[in-house]
């Protein structure tokens, strides 16, 4: 990674992805976690005073260094063990069925393999075990749509190779989880980037 993709977009992202509503939609996503949780595209922590008091340990996935160091002081504030399994969720270092939950908040936009980084989480998740999951995503509105493809190439070269336009319901439910709950909605702001995705996938 390049000094803007691993010390300037991490920074960006914080600034960008804070605020009162975001807040809201981070306790929301974060509701029921428990055990042994993974976190795709830790950051800077931002998710981490939302986490319940149930989770035992944090292990998270990041490929961006200056993510951690910003980190630090959420860290310490909620004394949840907080351990780096790896840069990319698409290859997860961890046994099969071997973690609770797994928790992505405006991450899946970005792995570039994110067929490979779903069917990862399904294999580590335990029987009954769910993915948490706030993302943005393509759009029902075919003329925004049209504007998402347009712009997703610059979009992936300016924010750290974020999709504009992936239909996050259907790769999820394409990893074999089961998709318990689903909301959809916009944000405030533009519409091709602020078509949303909350909700939870349950491995069966």
């Amino acid at each position: 990674m390049g000094l803007y993709e691993d010390q300037l977009l991490p920074r960006a992202i914080d600034l960008a992805l804070r605020g009162k509503a975001i807040d809201r939609m981070r306790a929301r996503v974060s509701s029921g976690l428990s055990g042994e949780v993974v976190e795709l595209g830790f950051g800077t922590g931002r998710n981490l005073p939302h986490l319940p008091d149930g989770v035992s340990v944090l292990r998270i996935v990041e490929p961006a260094a200056v993510g951690r160091a910003l980190a630090a002081g959420r860290i310490a504030a909620r004394h949840i063990p907080v351990e780096d399994v790896g840069l990319d969720g698409a290859v997860l270092p961890l046994p099969d069925e071997s973690v609770d939950h797994v928790l992505s908040t405006w991450t899946l936009c970005t792995i570039p393999d994110v067929r490979a980084a779903l069917a990862e989480t399904a294999r580590v998740l335990r029987p009954g075990g769910a993915l948490h999951f706030i993302e943005h995503g393509r759009a029902p509105d075919t003329r925004v749509a049209r504007w998402q493809d347009r712009l997703t190439p610059l979009q992936r070269r300016l924010f750290g190779g974020c999709h504009l336009n992936r239909p996050m319901a259907a790769l999820i439910a394409s990893s074999g989880l089961h998709l318990q709950d689903l909301e959809n909605f916009y944000m405030q702001g533009p519409k091709v980037l602020s078509y949303m995705y909350e909700g939870r996938a349950v491995k069966r």
